[in-house]
């Protein structure tokens, strides 16, 4: 039965990608899906690139057994500040300004909002660095879950599952990965809803569940009776950095905002925003919900020997074989949809901001997507072998990168992002100043944490704070630094004051 079912998703996930094959053709079809991309897939492709295994088997379980029930303060944080608001403030204005500026990734929008090949080169390098162990990290915890359902080879699933991603993704493009990543949400939803009321039945209903954590402590973490159980936890300032950087963390990554360059029109915008902040509350509350009950198995977990993966795995031993299969399923789709929405962004951003014009003369529309297909082919196979390599030897460091990555890049760009769509006057420089602090920060926060302050050795906290202080550095330095030529930006921001027909029912005005 399970393996018939993953035959079948497999098969599914394959015959999209071909179907797709049509939207593929030239550069816009592949990358953006000819900007034509409604809402239900476009909120989809939004939630499940946000959330994959690392949310459901890492962060879950480790903050879940960190912060107890309070972990799910970061699912509402991912909800509310990591979907909600950044469809209501990014989601039109990127639409309507990345068309304008003719721009398809992140680095072409900055080269082209500041006039700035540098610019557009710094931004691509960046996210080629750092955009590799984020995409290893994903196969962190499938080790464990596919030990407890199927008696296959590890190694055998990250070449199975990176195959059957690279197939889809090269040959429909963007629209098979969209499409694909409407299946995966409904996988995604249902499972995780099924998984949680499995679990508290398994532990005696919700109450009976609540009532015994509360009875659990830990003094090497607090003194506070029933902390884990507390609408806080143990540690809320930590939590707090924890729901900064999984939240807000997504106005900078370039494979989210990248979704909001290819929504079809306003209406899209208003119901992706509602569809995308209820999957967000479903998927993401209800995963570091069902890790906050961690601390009930504390007899079954040994977190100095077998880590903090070791905690959501250990909660679904004893389910039944149909839902452990569809746990593999819901953690599959979550990590091929990040999978492919990553590999998307890092080949196209190599291909058009890194290797068009500086090295490759006379690219065209057709040999742009050849390119970015066989650098699909290029990131997927990297990001396999350091799985296996970490996997075969034991290494973590891999694992730990992607909180690296994750502050590295959204450290560098949400600030300016966000602020070149709104304020006219922020400059070349203050981009630049927002690139260079947030890669040097997170490099030494990686590679000598002692030199910061304690509060900051975390790459987590490091990560949060370095997305903040951006948000101060990019205006200080945009006032003190040479203002832009005020011709070229009122050019870029002449696109939102063109005029449109709405219909009356859209508006009062005349």
């Amino acid at each position: 039965m399970k393996f018939v079912l993953l035959i079948l998703y497999f098969a599914v996930m394959i015959g999209i990608g071909l179907y797709c094959r049509k939207h593929a053709t030239d550069v816009n079809g592949f990358v953006l899906g000819g900007r034509s991309v409604g809402p239900w897939l476009t909120a989809f492709a939004y939630g499940t690139s946000y959330f994959s295994a690392v949310v459901f088997v890492g962060y879950a379980g480790q903050f879940g057994w960190k912060y107890g029930i309070a972990a799910t303060w970061a699912g509402i944080g991912n909800a509310i500040l990591g979907s909600l608001l950044p469809w209501i403030v990014l989601g039109r204005r990127t639409r309507i300004m990345t068309q304008h500026l003719d721009s398809a990734t992140m680095p072409q929008f900055f080269g082209s909002r500041f006039d700035s090949k540098a610019l557009k080169i710094a931004a691509s390098v960046i996210i080629f660095i750092f955009m590799i162990p984020y995409t290893a990290s994903l196969y962190n915890g499938l080790s464990r879950l596919f030990g407890m359902a199927f008696n296959i080879d590890y190694s055998f699933c990250i070449i199975l599952m990176a195959v059957l991603t690279a197939i889809y993704v090269i040959a429909g493009g963007y629209m098979a990965t969209a499409i694909n990543d409407f299946i995966q949400g409904i996988i995604m939803l249902v499972g995780i809803i099924a998984v949680i009321a499995a679990v508290l039945s398994n532990n005696g209903g919700f109450m009976a569940a609540y009532e015994g954590l509360s009875q659990i402590s830990d003094p090497a973490v607090s003194d506070m009776p029933g902390a884990f159980a507390s609408f806080l936890g143990p540690d809320p300032l930590n939590l707090m950095f924890v729901v900064l950087l999984t939240s807000l963390g997504t106005w900078g990554l370039p494979q989210m905002v990248q979704k909001f360059y290819s929504i079809k029109n306003e209406a899209s915008i208003a119901k992706g925003t509602i569809i995308s902040t209820l999957f967000a509350l479903v998927v993401s509350g209800g995963c570091y919900f069902l890790g906050g009950f961690g601390r009930l198995y504390s007899d079954q977990i040994d977190i100095a020997a077998n880590g903090y993966d070791s905690v959501i795995p250990t909660m679904l031993e004893n389910l039944s074989p149909g839902l452990i299969a569809l746990v593999v399923i819901l953690v599959l789709s979550a990590s091929m949809s990040t999978l492919s929405s990553l590999v998307m962004a890092s080949s196209s951003t190599l291909t058009m901001d890194f290797l068009k014009d500086n090295f490759i003369k006379d690219m065209d529309d057709k040999k742009q997507v050849l390119w970015i297909r066989g650098l699909i082919v290029v990131f997927i196979a990297i990001s396999s072998i350091l799985a296996l390599i970490q996997y075969k030897s034991s290494v973590t460091f891999i694992a730990q990168l992607m909180g690296i990555s994750w502050g590295a890049m959204a450290g560098s760009f949400l600030a300016p992002f966000l602020y070149s769509l709104y304020w006219k006057k922020t400059t070349k420089a203050a981009c630049w100043v927002s690139f260079v602090f947030g890669t040097v920060l997170m490099i030494v926060d990686m590679v000598a944490p002692s030199v910061l302050p304690a509060v900051m050795r975390s790459p987590i906290n490091c990560g949060a704070i370095a997305m903040l202080a951006g948000l101060v550095i990019v205006p200080i330095v945009s006032l003190v630094t040479p203002k832009p030529d005020k011709k070229f930006v009122d050019e870029a921001f002449a696109c939102y004051e063109a005029p449109k027909v709405v219909a009356q029912k859209s508006s009062l005005g005349k």
